[in-house]
């Protein structure tokens, strides 16, 4: 259900006939250049150590599949070093640069273990030998220590390890506990001379609102907390000068999230002053700690700044909208961020150079066809409350058949972005609208927090609001509107289909949850944890709220069509549920399709990702026949 910090996997793809009417010419499939979106190589994270900054570990798609690479800046030599059968979304560089670690998830669902691989070839191995399979849950390295936090079937763990010994266990319990920051993982567990480890520990809170735990890893003291209730506190970064204690957090102020300065040898808090208004989302320390850069983001629109801690003064280094979700700063002192906007696919770029030049990290074979980009669009919800959204328009006069789309998370938003699937929507006429609902970041912490003791309700009013503005706008076509969504997006699908059934044409749910009840037993440790977050207990603990909220509840009501897309080891969103709804609206008489893939929460492989774009397209030209 949950999917914090990760996009949401596919949505769909085709090309229509002009003036956005969707008709025959969805049958004929994908694009050409829709395919070659899906087809182009994408540099996803990028990673170096000081030690080593021209060997890079790389997250990229390159071979058609979602993978690990060592790549050496110097000599433009690349190489896969995750396993070719299963693909990895994570990658690093071990402190000394000689090895590259990845996550390996060889079923699909998640659970798995750190690898490392060495530089320039060889066997994988274990990083933590003999360190069972778990959930990740955080990862930590510097010079000689290894941290980890993983969450098992009946508890959360942190292991250690201290040169070549083997690793030990440094805490266990049964709530939930992680070693540095949650996503992206990395940063943020131990200091740079490896004497302190920053936790999360929600032993006492929730999995949503940790408490921060500083470990003396000698003696395995803590030696200071920090906590704000019913609020986020990210650990970011330790200074990258041994023997500074000071550790940048985001911590959420006057409803928004700000850069502090947590200095443990003082014991003192310290905001990093940022005269802008909105979030500071991410930070990274310069080499010398004396500055930061600072990722902020005001309405889903991204900016990158230098702050010089001593003098307070703040220099902005890109400000050009679109999309901002990595970055990093080099060794030489020169900032790289990854960029990309609707017509723009993602390219690691030099923050100091204006306008952007060359990409850092050139992403091999034939570059992706443009794109186009997002409008901002806003509309008022029931509550009063201003909802943002991102429309992207086919070509052709309005009104146009409209995909609503309900994204990931729900703590997660959508920006001017680059998505070959939602291009490929409106290369075949649909437009697309994306409001960042009651739920999303980067909208403060009250807005964020509505869906505690209230989820699922207030998300689709805002998916309605949106859709009946862009119908009293001339935009979308009452009569031609498909609810669409994955993973949390998903719910939001299956929940509407049942709860607004006269507004829907066809009903998409990648990844979905079909029934809330058996999803929550059925899923991962900590998705059950977040599950007892956002709705106050476990269904037999508040039975009449996860009644209420169960798209199974509304099941009978559904009326258009529906396409369910699955992974068969989902851990997330598992099968079992998804089936169990099918099976519900299939008994009835109602149309329905399945549609399951062999991996887990997200399809890694390009071809995959086409043949659901493909399907998609199939179903919705059956629906919309004749419109």
């Amino acid at each position: 259900m949950s999917d914090p910090a990760r996009p949401p996997v596919p949505r769909v793809s085709g090309r229509g006939q002009a003036g956005g009417r969707a008709a025959d010419a969805h049958g004929a499939g994908l694009a050409a250049s829709s395919r070659a979106r899906f087809l182009a190589t994408e540099i996803g994270g990028v990673r170096w150590s000081p030690a080593a900054p021209e060997r890079l570990a790389v997250v990229s798609t390159e071979g058609g599949l979602r993978s690990a690479w060592a790549w050496d800046l110097a000599t433009g030599e690349r190489r896969r070093v995750s396993d070719p059968s299963a693909g990895a979304e994570e990658a690093l560089v071990t402190p000394d640069g000689e090895g590259i670690v990845w996550w390996h998830d060889p079923a699909g669902d998640e659970r798995g273990r750190w690898m490392v691989t060495p530089f320039g070839g060889g066997e994988p191995r274990p990083l933590l030998p003999g360190v069972p399979d778990a959930w990740a849950a955080g990862i930590s390295m510097v010079s000689g220590r290894v941290a980890a936090g993983f969450a098992t079937d009946d508890a959360y763990v942190v292991a250690l390890v201290v040169g070549h010994a083997a690793p030990v266990e440094l805490a266990r319990q049964a709530e939930p506990l992680g070693v540095g920051r949650e996503w992206p993982q990395g940063p943020g567990g131990l200091s740079a001379d490896g004497r302190l480890l920053c936790l999360r520990d929600a032993a006492a809170t929730d999995i949503a609102h940790p408490e921060l735990r500083i470990v003396d890893v000698g003696s395995r003291a803590t030696v200071a907390t920090l906590l704000d209730v019913g609020r986020v506190v990210d650990p970011i970064a330790w200074s990258p000068i041994p023997g500074d204690g000071r550790l940048l957090v985001i911590r959420e102020t006057a409803d928004r999230r700000r850069a502090w300065l947590w200095d443990l040898p003082a014991g003192a808090l310290s905001e990093v002053p940022i005269d802008l208004p909105g979030d500071v989302t991410d930070g990274w320390w310069y080499p010398d700690g004396a500055s930061l850069l600072l990722l902020h983001e005001d309405r889903a629109r991204p900016s990158l700044h230098r702050c010089d801690l001593a003098t307070g003064r703040r220099t902005t280094l890109v400000d050009r909208g679109g999309t901002i979700d990595d970055a990093g700063v080099r060794p030489d002192g020169r900032a790289w961020y990854r960029y990309d906007d609707g017509a723009t696919p993602p390219a690691w770029l030099e923050a100091d150079e204006a306008p952007a030049g060359a990409p850092r990290v050139a992403a091999p074979g034939a570059p992706a066809p443009s794109g186009r980009r997002w409008e901002h669009v806003s509309c008022v919800n029931p509550a009063g409350d201003t909802i943002d959204a991102w429309l992207l328009r086919p070509d052709g006069p309005p009104p146009y058949p409209t995909i609503l789309h309900g994204h990931g998370g729900p703590e997660w938003r959508l920006t001017d972005a680059w998505d070959p699937l939602a291009l490929a929507y409106a290369d075949a006429g649909y437009a697309v609208v994306a409001p960042n609902y009651r739920g999303s970041t980067g909208y403060g912490a009250a807005f964020r927090e509505r869906l505690r003791g209230d989820p699922g309700f207030p998300e689709t009013e805002d998916l309605l609001a949106c859709l009946d503005r862009l119908v009293a706008d001339g935009v979308a076509d009452e009569g031609r509107v498909v609810l669409e969504g994955w993973s949390w997006g998903g719910y939001l699908a299956t929940l509407g289909a049942g709860l607004h059934p006269d507004r829907w044409r066809a009903i998409v749910a990648g990844i979905p949850v079909g029934d809330l009840v058996a999803a929550h037993y059925e899923s991962a440790p900590p998705l059950q944890a977040w599950d007892l977050a956002i709705f106050g207990g476990d269904p037999l603990q508040v039975p009449a709220l996860y009644h209420e909220r169960n798209p199974m509840t509304y099941a009978h009501r559904v009326a258009a069509p529906v396409l369910l897309i699955a992974g068969e080891r989902d851990s997330r969103c598992p099968l079992g549920q998804v089936m169990v709804y099918a099976h519900a609206l299939r008994h009835r008489g109602h149309p329905v399709e399945v549609h399951t893939y062999p991996e887990g929460h997200h399809a890694l492989r390009a071809e995959e990702r086409i043949a659901q774009a493909e399907l998609i397209l199939r179903f919705l030209a059956r629906c919309l026949a004749g419109s």
